[in-house]
């Protein structure tokens, strides 16, 4: 019994460096939930002004229309991946305390969980960048 205690522990103390990941993937989740949320607005912002617009005027605001979209698009999918790797995570420290409750050996499928969180999380992280440096490109194209 104290044998198992003591795995138990060790389990314990081995999930805090999936914890401090997991807040680190909520606060990027918020992150790109809010810039979401901005570029909605901003779609709606356009939309709106295109209704109002003569046929020739409107047809010059495609363009930041479509790049609305396309940045929509592109933090959903860093959203989309960031969720996921959150869950690949909580499925790791799942597996990691299933494996010593049931004196399973786990270890390389919980591996693996692991690497495919960090692949998804850098595919999360990539969106963002991506998503960001199309918004900067934006921003210094529509000052002329």
């Amino acid at each position: 019994m104290e044998s198992h205690l003591t795995d138990i522990t060790r389990v314990i103390q081995l999930s805090v460096a999936p914890a401090f990941l997991l807040v680190a993937m909520g606060t990027l989740i918020t992150i790109l939930s809010n810039r979401l949320g901005r570029i909605v607005d901003r779609r709606r912002v356009v939309q709106e002004r295109l209704c109002t617009l003569t046929d020739e005027v409107a047809a010059e605001q495609q363009p930041e229309m479509a790049l609305l979209i396309r940045r929509g698009n592109l933090i959903y999918f860093a959203i989309l991946f960031a969720v996921l790797g959150a869950l690949l995570v909580c499925l790791v420290v799942g597996g990691t305390f299933l494996g010593a409750l049931l004196s399973v050996a786990l270890a390389q499928v919980i591996a693996g969980l692991f690497v495919l969180a960090m692949l998804s999380m850098v595919a999360a992280w990539s969106f963002f960048l991506y998503e960001v440096s199309l918004a900067v490109w934006a921003g210094t194209h529509n000052r002329r």
